[in-house]
């Protein structure tokens, strides 16, 4: 049977008083920690015996939680780790843990050719992955992207409630062009990673326009208490992304066949990474040029990702999009032929 919470939160002040090298523990001062922890966590001052902590050492000691803990009394009264670098939070995981948590990962993987479970993928691969390691005590062979020094991450569970329980959101927010930031309510209808970037997708209060806000530029953000939720009936939640790459779309913007010329050294790429799921090849020419098509928004997204190949992509259509990029290289080229 599972240790209970207060049964935890004297093996963790324990804990924390073992690894406190810098002090002599009796059995007494461990009973006066665990009492006022109990009291401060759990509001119970009628105070621990000297069997209770004596049996929590033991089962510390022990393999009943799989801590194995080098407790050792010194001086035939004082109690210590032997292990001066020993923590029960850096205890690894059991062979049980090991053996459940693979069996999770089996029936996970069942399920992956679900539509529903498809974006379970890398998070079963991430599982799968620690546990191997876990087991053959070697390091992790999955890498996943991530932006540790990322800022906005902190506000993902608060506005992924207020999407849930259809709350409103005050936030103070200033967009990269923006000389100051403002506050304003918010009715906040979907989250959208793209690049390891954060989105979120809704309305100001008062505005029926779909606006996406980048996390990284919210200053401020709490739940509006007594403010009444507008329900999202602007956009499909399903089908909104089907013609977009990246996160931008304006208001009336309708999706156009964009099509392309890559040259042989970057065709590869092109063609086992599409730039959009509606990729096709138009067209295979003899000198090894491979011309595609797309069908979406255009939007900035869509052009960075096709100056990301600079002279390697050609774009053909639509002329509003050729004539964009044209002048973008001729600005660009500019910068290289000026003398210094």
């Amino acid at each position: 049977m599972p240790a209970n919470r207060n049964a935890l939160i004297r093996y963790k002040t324990i804990d924390n008083c073992l690894r406190n090298k810098y002090r002599r523990w009796t059995l007494e001062d461990l009973i006066d920690a665990c009492s006022d922890a109990l009291d401060e966590y759990e509001g119970i001052s009628k105070g621990i015996s000297r069997r209770t902590i004596q049996m929590d050492i033991q089962v510390m000691r022990s393999e009943k939680l799989g801590y194995n803990a080098p407790i050792v009394v010194y001086d035939n009264k004082y109690y210590k780790y032997e292990d001066e670098n020993y923590s029960i939070t850096n205890t690894p995981l059991s062979e049980q843990d090991l053996h459940v948590m693979s069996e999770a990962v089996e029936v996970l993987r069942q399920f992956k050719g679900f539509s529903y479970f498809a974006n379970m993928g890398d998070i079963i691969n991430r599982l799968e992955d620690h546990v191997t390691s876990a087991r053959q005590k070697t390091i992790p062979v999955i890498d996943f992207e991530k932006n540790e020094s990322l800022k906005g991450i902190d506000y993902l569970d608060v506005i992924y409630h207020a999407i849930v329980n259809k709350q409103v959101l005050s936030m103070k927010y200033r967009s990269f062009k923006a000389r100051s930031a403002s506050t304003f309510m918010f009715h906040p209808y979907l989250l959208k990673e793209y690049r390891n970037r954060w989105f979120v997708f809704g309305i100001r209060q008062g505005s029926s326009t779909l606006v996406n806000l980048a996390l990284d530029r919210i200053h401020h953000l709490e739940i509006a208490k007594g403010e009444t939720y507008k329900e999202n009936t602007l956009f499909d939640l399903t089908t909104f992304f089907d013609d977009l790459v990246g996160v931008t779309k304006n208001r009336g913007s309708k999706a156009e066949v964009v099509r392309f010329q890559v040259n042989p050294q970057n065709a590869p790429y092109v063609e086992t990474k599409p730039l959009h799921k509606s990729q096709r090849i138009v067209e295979r020419l003899k000198n090894g040029d491979i011309i595609f098509e797309i069908k979406v928004v255009i939007n900035q997204e869509l052009q960075r990702e096709i100056f990301g190949f600079a002279e390697g992509i050609k774009v053909l259509s639509p002329p509003s999009l050729v004539h964009f990029m044209a002048s973008k290289l001729r600005s660009a080229t500019k910068l290289y032929d000026e003398k210094e």
